[in-house]
């Protein structure tokens, strides 16, 4: 009862400082204190919404760019968790792919978008490229971080006991390590997001960073804000459905 008072106070809170700075902005676009052009008010970016799901055309850019991010993380997810594992358990594999991955990792998938052309022309595979760079890096590094948090003691018993490596890795070092894959899942579909105008850079005609690219071109800020948000809520969505999966799957933590 009192973690429901607890979650029912925090929503409050989240909700009133939402409300407030709504509000503010608002009382500052009708002051004129606030250049229309450049930040509209928050009641014309709920008309601009509502004018676009009539018109089909936010729901079907948002479907596209939810559909190109789904492929691009699950591709990454699943190539990165492999990679990871096989990092953390492998001090020669860990060895030869230090310099490797210390270099490719700080490099912004932005950069990747003239390679990324000349590799995969101009289709879908290049956005889902950018998109798999985007998330790939961040969950690597935190499963193989969290798969090096092995309890030594544990991978000694399991040699002592002649345990075959794939149940070891699916029954002690994937539960062991299973904090540090959530993270890297978590912030590695942020990252996925945030890579979708990019991706969408690439000679697009449909998807939120299309639509927001397509509107700067036009001084539709009111758009761009709309399509911006909609990353944010999606982006936040996702997270919320991870963290609710980490919730009941590592119950220890």
């Amino acid at each position: 009862m009192k973690q429901k008072s607890r979650k029912g106070l925090y929503f409050a809170e989240y909700t009133g400082l939402l409300i407030f700075l709504v509000l503010i902005w608002e009382f500052a676009s009708v002051k004129g204190y606030l250049n229309p052009l450049t930040l509209p008010s928050p009641v014309v970016i709920v008309k601009t919404f509502i004018s676009l799901i009539q018109d089909g055309s936010l729901i079907r850019n948002l479907v596209i760019s939810t559909k190109r991010v789904l492929i691009g993380y699950f591709i990454s997810s699943v190539i990165a968790i492999i990679a990871g594992i096989t990092i953390g358990l492998s001090s020669h594999f860990k060895r030869i792919t230090y310099l490797l991955i210390q270099i490719l990792k700080p490099i912004p998938p932005i950069s990747w978008i003239p390679l990324v052309i000349l590799w995969f022309g101009i289709g879908e595979e290049s956005k889902i490229f950018l998109i798999f760079i985007g998330g790939f890096f961040t969950i690597l590094v935190n499963v193989a971080d969290g798969v090096r948090r092995v309890d030594p003691k544990l991978v000694e018993l399991s040699k002592a006991m002649v345990i075959p490596q794939k149940q070891f890795v699916f029954q002690v070092v994937i539960p062991y390590a299973a904090p540090n894959i959530f993270t890297g899942l978590r912030v590695g579909l942020g990252q996925s997001w945030m890579c979708v105008v990019a991706a969408e850079l690439v000679a697009s005609s449909t998807g939120l960073g299309y639509m927001i690219m397509y509107a700067r071109q036009f001084g539709q800020t009111n758009v761009v804000i709309v399509g911006m948000l909609m990353i944010g809520i999606i982006g936040k969505l996702f997270d919320s459905l991870l963290l609710s999966i980490e919730k009941h799957v590592v119950r220890w933590e």
